[in-house]
């Protein structure tokens, strides 16, 4: 069976092992693009959404590791 298009925030939470509050902060900020749908407007994240998210997560982490490295002479 293949996996669903599109993950509760629930689900979202698991996969990047965070809060569902905290989950629901980074969509309602726009970081993490998701839709709402349905009568009761049940918020859904598309899988490939999330993992464009976590690549833009990784790269943003690789640029400020870069930028401030390890035993520089603002850690003295």
């Amino acid at each position: 069976m293949p996996e669903p298009r599109f993950l509760q925030l629930s689900d979202v939470a698991d996969v990047l092992n965070i809060s569902a509050s905290q989950t629901y902060a980074l969509v309602r900020s726009g970081e993490l693009p998701a839709i709402k749908i349905g009568g009761r407007g049940q918020w859904r994240v598309e899988r490939d959404a999330l993992e464009a998210y976590i690549t833009r997560c990784y790269a943003e982490t690789k640029a400020f590791v870069s930028a401030h490295p390890l035993g520089g002479d603002a850690e003295q």
